[in-house]
């Protein structure tokens, strides 16, 4: 049986937490901008930060499995 659960919760976060398409924080001229579809530097390292967040605490903390086979 394969383990899905770790890709599934990596793909999604990684699509939701991509600087600009949701939101982006910090932005250029405010704290939160949603939708900007543009990113720098400070953003995309708090955007890591909060990737690597979720997934210590979907994959380790709560321990998401999704089994096939």
């Amino acid at each position: 049986m394969a383990d899905w659960g770790p890709v599934v919760i990596a793909v999604v976060l990684f699509v939701l937490l991509t600087p600009g398409l949701l939101f982006q924080l910090p932005a250029k001229g405010r704290i939160v901008e949603f939708g900007n579809m543009r990113t720098s530097g400070a953003s995309i390292l708090v955007h890591t930060i909060i990737y690597f967040g979720f997934i210590v605490l979907f994959l380790i903390v709560i321990g998401v499995h999704i089994n096939t086979g």
